[in-house]
């Protein structure tokens, strides 16, 4: 891992089916990905995901919203 790596800063982010992620904070979230209202280190971030992502299974599989690619055609 390089310095910058290290030193730079993450948001904590979500997509609709409530799985997350960290991106760089200077850059604006992939498409379906939205900040969740962190903003750390790498660590931190990651930190802050694993006290939140208690459970893996992405939201429509938990009996949510489902998603898109779930819907029957």
């Amino acid at each position: 891992m390089s310095d910058t790596a290290v030193d730079s800063t993450y948001h904590v982010v979500v997509n609709h089916e409530e799985q997350y992620s960290i991106w760089e904070a200077h850059r604006r979230p992939p498409e379906g990905w939205r900040t969740a209202g962190f903003t750390g280190t790498r660590q931190q971030c990651l930190d802050r995901i694993a006290e939140v992502w208690t459970d893996l299974r992405p939201l429509g599989v938990r009996g949510g919203q489902p998603s898109a690619s779930m819907e029957p055609r």
